[in-house]
């Protein structure tokens, strides 16, 4: 059996040029609406709270980041809180869904390519575990990012922490738990979902350690030993 790393995505191995928040942001003023980032970061932390893990929409049920959850979250934010039009809504959700499929929209981190390639040289299969929308295995590659396997919660219909996308990493990359490794910036989901099968946490703190000296930490993915 082979060893495995494991890595998350967003705030891991990439982030957004610009925060979430501005981006919504931006995309409001498209259709004529002016609102501060921090008060869309409001509105858009309210709708997620507000939001099961899955929805019923026409097309059937809808796992949190999937499309139809999206267009259900994107609805909420532009129709009903900012007062778009239905048509404008509509519009917003295609310009959101091709910014968040665009690689210029993301940054990779320092030593998110190179510990990829690292690994794989020195035998590790790679995976990317992370909770996130359909578009993440082509926005990979896009990024020029070549792990062996992608398991995105909205494909995988299950979110970290929960141990079925570190299970389902491990069988598809043919490795064990121990030996294992999982690199994430969440000790929620990173750190206690690795645990839960076994696989050894790294925690990504990039503002330094924090108070916890129960887990491996890193300030940067140059960091990592392998």
């Amino acid at each position: 059996m082979n060893r495995a790393l494991l890595l998350d995505f967003g705030g891991t191995l990439a982030i957004e040029r610009s925060s979430r928040a501005s981006i919504y942001a931006a995309a409001a003023a498209r259709y004529g609406v002016e609102v501060s980032p921090a008060l869309m970061s409001g509105l858009m932390s309210e709708t997620h709270a507000s939001l099961p893990l899955t929805i019923p929409t026409a097309q059937g049920p809808a796992f949190r980041y999937s499309r139809g959850w999206f267009e259900r979250f994107i609805g909420i934010i532009f129709a009903d809180r900012l007062g778009l039009s239905s048509r404008d809504a509509t519009l917003a959700q295609e310009h959101l869904f091709s910014v968040y499929e665009d690689a210029g929209t993301f940054r990779l981190f320092p030593g998110a390519a190179e510990l990829i390639d690292r690994a794989k040289t020195g035998g590790w299969r790679v995976g990317v575990v992370s909770n996130w929308s359909y578009a993440l295995e082509a926005l990979l590659g896009d990024l020029g990012l070549r792990p062996d396997a992608v398991l995105c919660s909205a494909v995988e219909e299950a979110e970290k922490p929960s141990e079925v996308l570190f299970l389902r990493a491990l069988e598809r990359l043919g490795a064990r738990a121990k030996g294992s490794l999982h690199v994430g910036d969440s000790f929620d989901n990173d750190v206690v979902g690795a645990r839960s099968v076994g696989v050894e946490p790294v925690l990504l703190e990039r503002s330094g350690p924090g108070t916890r000296r129960d887990v491996r930490s890193v300030r940067c993915l140059t960091e990592i030993r392998l």
